[in-house]
């Protein structure tokens, strides 16, 4: 009996082993060409067309269609026509805005603010004082990049809803330090002068103006330009009485709301915040007007953490709406008629995203998503019911139908390729890793294909690091890490108590001391890495962009005892060099904190630095200047320090088109040589 046993066990371990062996390594086209493998690409969803269609794109006919939640069935999507939406602009003006109503074309022209009358053509100037150095309704560079946003593509005017006004913002950038930025083409080359404070220096003069929308008198909100301060997005209510405008001091903590007559100007104070660390000017959806026009919905992180609170247009709060040691992302709707809004928020846990509904009175909170997954929701224009594509790290997307209370109505799709048990791949995993004052990093992690513990594998470290810019999520990665799965690599990505996945709470930590807290955790993480014993000590890598670039300098040199490579994207490396808005928020200016902006420098621990390092950088980078680079490589350079350094003529922030192959390229060959300790295969080159 016991011989019949092993025989039996012997044949399942060989028939294991000849299946195991029978799996497929996904192939170079696979992984980094998007050829589909694992999983296939669900149609992009593109909202709602009415309570009964979404829209989807089909990417076989190349166009958009609407799909009948009921039955299905598919139908050619006509978008809604917008009245003269074709009206002609000239030439070289700047984002062509129709009024609500269709009857005006606004736009800027040469820094002035214009419209055209869509029935007759007839052109009306606003403005007329227009300069180099002054522009109405198109942003200063500060507020495009960190205020207003890059999505409005420096447009700074607002229609009214009943388009009888058009409020917009005027800048005066003449107390702004140019920045120099040299281009090396043609025979003598050329150079962009752009105005852009950095930390500590004159920041532009704005005032916000009204004017009618046929032409007139511009009418300027009550503030005093000349005071050091900041504008946020303003927000018109629904009748068009008043504008609701985001005032932030300079010293970015305290927050107030003032309600602004466009008629004459006057201005009323309907809400103070004052926070210890720093306030964000949230772009992106801070205050919810309510049609009763009684009533806002404000999102406010003052508690340390982030949720959203009722109040009154005079600003008297009503009540708190969600609370507790969670963060609410975003508001979908607020239904007014049942007084419940729905909104996204990172509740269950910080890596996830789900859909919830709640009273206005902050009772009977409802999670309307299910599982152990990140949900991405479309809410119908009625909310009564949503689509969710949803995945984690182990499950490729889908995509469900279900009502307002969370029933699932319908299946819609499955990304999870029919091939998918065909092929052996790295497991991905989320993970914690402890820190000794009692924090548990979220972490993404990846082994090797067929992993085994006995061994000891190259690691590679990415991440971003920027305050309350967490990358670390319960999401479906794709194929893009399997190819270094397959070469046996791991690959992890950790967030530090500062990234937003422990509230304002852990991000305040950062205030006047960049650097610290992060380089803290991300040294725990490493150390951590460096004590397994499937980890090679000698090869764990860092490797980030920009904020990410910066952290992985500071890697190689604050950190270099722990990492042993580096590869970093248009770093910053001293932030006296970075933005007023951005640095400031978190540091405070050069004047006021001197000793945080020298601890917070990679170039005040360059002669710690070894192991080696890479940098990439754009040489016409307008937002984290070449400068910084220059600097410390300088640096590093006098002290006879070996390093690597890539440019990228013509290169912004970020670089592309016909230079994306040699930037993979090199990346592939810098984790080859020192990783691997091989060539790189003639099928990458």
């Amino acid at each position: 009996m016991k011989r019949i046993l092993l025989c039996s066990l012997a044949v399942v371990c060989a028939f294991s082993f000849s299946v195991h062996a029978q799996l497929k390594r996904l192939s170079k086209q696979q992984t980094f060409g998007g050829q589909p493998s694992l999983s296939t690409s669900l149609p992009y969803l593109s909202g709602w067309n009415d309570d009964q269609h979404f829209i989807e794109y089909n990417t076989k006919a190349g166009k958009f269609e609407t799909v009948d939640v009921k039955t299905g069935a598919h139908a050619v999507y006509t978008p809604p026509v917008k009245p003269k939406e074709e009206t002609p602009v000239k030439e070289g003006d700047k984002n062509p805005t129709l009024s609500p109503d269709g009857k005006y074309m606004a736009f800027t022209r040469n820094n002035d603010l214009y419209a055209v009358e869509v029935a007759t053509g007839k052109e009306i100037r606003y403005t007329t004082d227009a300069t180099d150095v002054i522009y109405n309704g198109y942003s200063s560079w500060v507020y495009f990049e960190e205020i207003l946003g890059r999505p409005t593509k420096y447009k700074a005017f607002w229609w009214s809803p009943d388009s009888k006004h058009l409020a917009f913002m005027r800048f005066d950038d003449t107390k702004v330090p140019m920045f120099p930025i040299n281009g090396s083409t043609g025979q003598h080359g050329y150079t962009e002068k752009t105005r852009y404070p950095k930390a500590g220096d004159p920041n532009p003069e704005v005032k916000i103006g009204f004017v009618p929308s046929a032409g007139g008198k511009v009418i300027w909100a009550d503030f005093n330009e000349k005071d050091d301060q900041y504008f946020g997005t303003p927000y018109w209510s629904f009748d068009s009485r008043n504008m609701m405008v985001q005032w932030l001091n300079r010293g970015q903590d305290n927050l107030k709301f003032y309600s602004v007559d466009p008629l004459i100007g006057s201005k009323k104070e309907i809400y103070d915040e004052k926070q210890s660390s720093w306030i964000d000017l949230d772009y992106d959806g801070r205050i919810e007007y309510l049609k009763d026009n009684k009533h806002y919905i404000l999102k406010s992180d003052k508690t340390g953490w982030a949720h959203f609170y009722l109040y009154t247009l005079a600003g008297k709060l009503v009540n708190p709406i969600t609370t507790g040691k969670w963060q609410v992302t975003r508001l979908l709707k607020a239904d007014e008629q049942h007084k419940v809004i729905y909104f996204m928020a990172r509740k269950e846990a910080s890596t996830r995203t789900d859909l919830y509904r709640v009273d206005y009175s902050g009772k009977n909170l409802k999670r309307l998503t299910f599982g152990d997954y990140t949900h991405q929701v479309e809410l119908s224009p009625s909310g009564d019911k949503f689509i969710t594509t949803y995945s984690n790290v182990s499950t490729p997307p889908k995509r469900a139908l279900l009502d307002n209370n969370g029933k699932i109505l319908k299946e819609l799709g499955d990304s999870k390729s029919a091939e998918f048990g065909q092929y052996a791949f790295g497991k991905t995993e989320m993970i914690t890793i402890p820190t000794d004052d009692g924090y548990l990093l979220p972490a993404v992690i990846t082994y090797p294909t067929d992993f085994d513990k006995t061994k000891r594998y190259p690691v590679i470290f990415s991440m971003y690091g920027g305050p309350n810019a967490g990358t670390v999520t319960n999401t479906w990665k794709g194929t893009a890490n399997q190819w270094w799965a397959n070469e046996g690599i791991v690959q992890i990505s950790v967030d530090h108590r500062a990234s937003g996945q422990f509230g304002k709470e852990g991000v305040a930590l950062m205030h006047r001391n960049l650097g610290k807290w992060e380089m803290k955790d991300y040294m725990t993480a490493g150390r951590w890495l460096k004590a397994q014993p499937w980890v090679d000590q000698k090869k764990l890598l860092i490797t980030g962009h920009s904020y990410g670039g910066y952290m992985t300098c500071m890697a190689l040199t604050y950190g270099a005892d722990v990492f042993d490579y580096g590869y970093a994207g248009a770093p910053v490396t001293s932030w006296e060099l970075y933005d007023s808005h951005y640095t400031e928020r978190f540091m405070d200016t050069p004047q006021e904190n001197p000793e945080g902006y020298k601890n917070a420098s990679v170039l005040t621990y360059a002669d710690r630095y070894k192991g080696l390092l890479r940098i990439m950088h754009g040489d016409m980078d307008d937002n984290v200047h070449m400068q910084n680079t220059i600097q410390l490589i300088d640096k590093l350079e006098n002290l006879n320090k070996h390093f690597e350094l890539m440019i990228y003529p013509g290169g912004r922030h970020g670089w592309g088109g016909v230079k994306s192959a040699h930037d993979l390229s090199e990346r592939i060959r810098f984790y080859y040589t020192n990783l691997l300790n091989k060539p790189v295969p003639a099928e990458l080159l």
